[in-house]
Parts: structure tokens; C-alpha cells; sequence
């Protein structure tokens, strides 16, 4: 289903959470992706705001793509409550990445 997995994506809501602290990191991380996995976390983030619906994944995903003007990375680093929007759009797709949050914060 996705390019990017859910402990990827976890990792990506708790460093958000903490952009103040974590930007620079969350910056680095960004740029280990490979850009399918960025444009699913843009496709995710649009479902989890109301831009798309689930159904709506694979045009989500086109659109990201042919939208794109500015690097990914920069564009998701500027976008308000990220953390809020990916986690709504995964529960929307009937996914989570609680348990995966959960392990990330333990070994912390």
C-alpha cells in the first residue's frame, strides 16, 4: 500500500511534535527518504487534512508529484500540525503508528 513504512512515519510524528527542538533532525531525516516515500508522506498528510479522501490515495500521490514546487522536505517542514495531519490520514487508510510511537519513545 505504501512506500514509506509506519515506524517511518512515526518517527516523522514525534520529531514534528518537537519541531522547535527537533527541526534540524527532522530536516536530516527527511533527506534520507527516497522521493516515493516523500510523496506518500505528502499524499498521507492531504488525506489526513480533508484534501483527499482514502479512496483517494493513488491521485493524491499524482497530485503530490505534479504539484511539487518546492522540495518536499521544505514543504512538509513547513506545514502546520503534521503530526496531527499524518496521523489522521493513516487512521483514514486504517492504519497507526501508535504501537510503533510507543517503541520509538521507550528506547527514546
Amino acid at each position: 500500500m505504501l512506500e514509506i513504512s509506519i515506524n517511518k512515519i512515526a518517527q516523522i510524528i514525534l520529531m514534528s511534535r518537537e519541531l522547535d527542538r527537533a527541526k534540524a533532525e527532522l530536516a536530516g531525516f527527511f533527506e534520507t527518504l527516497r522521493e516515493e516515500e516523500l510523496t506518500d508522506l505528502v499524499a498521507v498528510m492531504w488525506i489526513g487534512r480533508g484534501s483527499f479522501e482514502p479512496e483517494e490515495l493513488e491521485e493524491a500521490r499524482a497530485t503530490a508529484i505534479a504539484e511539487a514546487t518546492v522540495p518536499t522536505p521544505d514543504y512538509l517542514l513547513g506545514t502546520p500540525h503534521l503530526s496531527d495531519h499524518l496521523e489522521n490520514g493513516l487512521e483514514a487508510l486504517g492504519l497507526s503508528a501508535s504501537d510503533e510511537e510507543d517503541d520509538l519513545i521507550r528506547k527514546g
